[in-house]
């Protein structure tokens, strides 16, 4: 009866947060080109012929672009090791889609997942009749568990997050969510000291895997190269200068960051990458407004050697690359904005970490780093220039990138161990 009512009530409320977020939505697919891409597939519209759909493939969801490259992790590994396996990757915004598209996997295909409405749910579930779905981190949606149970269909959740937002959530509203939750096939944690809340929502002690974490796993992420061209653009603004990358930050933190930069050492280079690459207008104007001298990445052209020169990354898929030429690593989104970005790349090249407070969707690893000094913690500009003048000490910025290092290696294999419950081996005789 519980169950019906929930269901009953998420029904009556989901076209009321639809109506709500929609405006929003719109502005983020003008701004990021989503509307040249198949958005009809978001709400369960298909125009071309479903003869030559991939039937039967495993399908991963993936909403964001973070969750959408652990996915492209996983496939990458999942094929290594099961070549016959074809696959679907159903992504919840434009830029994810670009992502999973650019990177030219074969025997895949990308969608958009269909929003959560029943008759959506119910006809991309017809188009395709995947042989087992694969949600990634916590998009887990209840009429998508509701028909893909009636037409027996697995769901299993990978690569479990819980911050502690969400952690709190699901214990307080555990009765209401336990008859969704408890659909799922298997799940696949990070930590093991999350697995009782994962009880608490009716997930069986059998069906929950400790695995680590995909996106940490070392085994399973190229390490960042440098490249020559990079290095000349960088050399432009002056040889010998130390580099400071803010890697994807969110508006005001560019000037944040710049200006604590700039505090620290007049002749390091402040290389800014903005999270949403269509900002590059707005970080320019802002910047030069406080008097730096912004160079852009997509306009480069022969940078002023001066100790207000900014660097501004404004193209997509190159931050990998330049944090491999960075000497100091200053994660975005944690200082003015919650949640934090990913700091695996960073520590993955080795470079010494500035962490802002809130790296909310990054706990416990964050937790662990600051626990093993693997990082710095850093709550305003006065704290961050101190910070960068700290790293500028070698022994310290070493012992930094190998305590963070050391942690990360504790999700090593975890890739592996993630086909392991979702693929598994038959037993032999």
């Amino acid at each position: 009866m519980k169950a019906f009512l929930t269901l009953l009530i998420y029904r009556a409320l989901l076209p009321l947060l639809f109506l709500i977020a929609f405006p929003g939505w719109i502005v983020k697919m003008l701004r990021r080109g989503g509307f040249g891409t198949a958005l009809n597939e978001r709400i369960g519209l298909y125009f071309s012929p479903s003869d030559f759909e991939p039937c039967r493939a495993i399908h991963l969801h993936a909403i964001s672009v973070g969750e959408t490259i652990t996915a492209l992790k996983l496939i990458r590994a999942w094929q290594d090791n099961h070549p016959e396996s074809r696959f679907v990757l159903a992504t919840g915004t434009a830029t994810g889609h670009q992502t999973a598209t650019a990177a030219g996997i074969p025997n895949l295909r990308v969608t958009y997942a269909p929003l959560d409405f029943a008759w959506m749910i119910r006809s991309y579930l017809k188009r395709f009749e995947p042989s087992q779905i694969v949600l990634i981190e916590g998009e887990t949606w209840p009429n998508l568990l509701r028909y893909a149970e009636k037409r027996h269909i697995p769901v299993s959740l990978a690569n479990a997050r819980l911050s502690p937002r969400s952690a709190r959530r699901f214990n307080h509203y555990a009765s209401l969510l336990r008859p969704f939750f408890s659909k799922l096939a298997c799940v696949c944690i990070q930590e093991n000291e999350h697995r009782t809340i994962w009880e608490n929502l009716g997930i069986a002690p059998e069906k929950i895997h400790l695995t680590g974490s995909i996106k940490f796993d070392p085994q399973s992420a190229a390490i960042p190269e440098q490249r020559a061209d990079f290095r000349d653009m960088l050399d432009s603004f002056g040889k010998g200068r130390p580099v400071i990358l803010a890697a994807s930050t969110f508006p005001g933190e560019e000037i944040l960051i710049a200006s604590a930069i700039r505090d620290a050492d007049p002749n390091a280079l402040p290389v800014i990458v903005p999270r949403h690459a269509e900002r590059r207008q707005e970080v320019f104007h802002t910047l030069t407004h406080a008097g730096f001298h912004v160079t852009l990445r997509s306009a480069f052209d022969a940078p002023l050697d001066s100790e207000s020169a900014v660097f501004v990354i404004d193209t997509t898929g190159e931050l990998a690359t330049w944090t491999a030429h960075a000497d100091v690593v200053i994660i975005g989104k944690s200082f003015l904005s919650s949640g934090g970005q990913n700091p695996a790349e960073a520590i993955l090249a080795k470079k010494p970490l500035i962490l802002g407070p809130h790296m909310e969707n990054f706990q416990p690893l964050v937790r662990h780093l600051h626990a093993a000094e693997g990082a710095l913690l850093a709550c305003d500009q006065k704290e961050i220039s101190l910070a960068i003048r700290r790293i500028f000490n070698p022994n310290l910025a070493e012992k930094l990138a190998q305590h963070a290092t050391e942690v990360l290696a504790t999700h090593h294999g975890a890739t592996k161990r993630h086909l392991k419950v979702l693929h598994p081996q038959p037993k032999t005789a």
